[in-house]
């Protein structure tokens, strides 16, 4: 650590991880998006129940490194500022609409960006500016009158909570919903019959966790001054377009190296399956409105305090109140904007 500095250490940490997910969304067709679009309207759950080995892995691997004191729980975001409900549902909401309207979150973008999407470059860039303005411009006085964060005096994980009332380790109670997770993604056949899926979905679940655990390590041995996080991309967008346009190597951190890794992911992903191609935007209304949902991705995922990954696998992965109910209120506006998308094209 005295050779290179503790900021690269984190990049890199972000970066190697990274890479696992983005090759997850190209080789693996881990997507949030196209999970709903395919299970919604294609009948066919295999990316949605992929999920289930996804959060299933990063549960119990997160909460099998917590238990040895490997990863610092508390210190995450998800459990050191107090669940603001409300927050969760509109936040989560907002940044689901927003998500149909771009044609895919955050994560997504970049991933698809990677394999040469032009189109996707300008969704990452709306998402990082709105987000910072959401997070720190002219509208964080809002979202704070709005949906104040408080420093949580308790721990904000249900794991906690069924410790505290049952007596129940919490280590048992992450196996016992990662098994849940694991046996209904597992039930249904068509995924049973896609390995590649099962691979890739467990490879994802591991990134998050082993992402918490190298802040974690960095965390202690900082004594704080590396803060303990994961996955995340709305304000992680924010923070490697600040650090491109001003800072110097000195301030690499784990969210620069996080957004190099899933670009790289994606970009080896597609070249493997020769699926390498630039695409750009022919269509000023297409281009409008994957622009509109970027900016309501940047506003309703700063207000979540984080997106379909960040809340949705990070934040739940650490089994934190705000992830569930996130993660479902990003599918249900996802769901409303994908049958407002249909019917404006319907004839009349």
């Amino acid at each position: 650590m005295d050779i290179i500095p503790i900021g690269a250490i984190a990049a890199l940490i972000g970066l190697a991880t990274g890479i696992v997910l983005g090759l997850a969304a190209r080789m693996g067709d881990f997507c949030t998006l196209g999970a709903i679009e395919n299970a919604v309207y294609g009948e066919d759950q295999r990316r949605l129940r992929m999920w289930g080995i996804v959060l299933g892995t990063a549960i119990f691997s997160t909460h099998l490194l917590a238990a040895d004191g490997r990863i610092d729980l508390g210190a995450t975001v998800y459990h050191a500022i107090e669940w603001n409900p409300l927050a969760s549902i509109v936040g989560g909401a907002v940044f689901g609409y927003g998500m149909a309207l771009a044609g895919n979150c955050g994560f997504g973008a970049l991933a698809r960006f990677g394999g040469g999407d032009l189109r996707s470059l300008v969704v990452v860039m709306v998402v990082a500016v709105f987000g910072f303005i959401t997070l720190n411009g002219p509208l964080a006085q809002l979202r704070v009158l709005l949906f104040p964060q408080v420093t949580a005096e308790q721990p904000q994980g249900y794991a906690d909570f069924v410790s505290a009332q049952l007596g129940l380790p919490p280590l048992l109670f992450a196996t016992l919903v990662s098994a849940a997770l694991a046996i209904w993604a597992l039930s249904h056949p068509p995924l049973r019959e896609t390995p590649r899926q099962i691979a890739w979905g467990v490879a994802a679940g591991l990134a998050v966790s082993f992402a918490l655990w190298g802040t974690s390590a960095l965390h202690d041995a900082t004594f704080g001054a590396i803060p303990v996080e994961g996955h995340t991309f709305t304000a992680t967008l924010g923070r490697s377009l600040i650090w491109l346009m001003t800072s110097s190597s000195g301030g690499l951190s784990f969210s620069v190296g996080s957004v190099a890794g899933v670009l790289a992911g994606a970009f080896l992903g597609s070249t493997l399956k020769g699926m390498f191609r630039w695409e750009a935007c022919e269509d000023p209304r297409e281009l409008g409105r994957q622009m509109g949902g970027a900016a309501l991705m940047g506003i309703g995922g700063a207000v979540a305090m984080g997106c379909s990954v960040g809340q949705g696998v990070t934040g739940f992965a650490t089994l934190a109140y705000s992830a569930p109910v996130t993660l479902g209120a990003i599918y249900l506006g996802a769901v409303f904007g994908l049958r407002r998308l249909i019917q404006g094209f319907e004839p009349d």
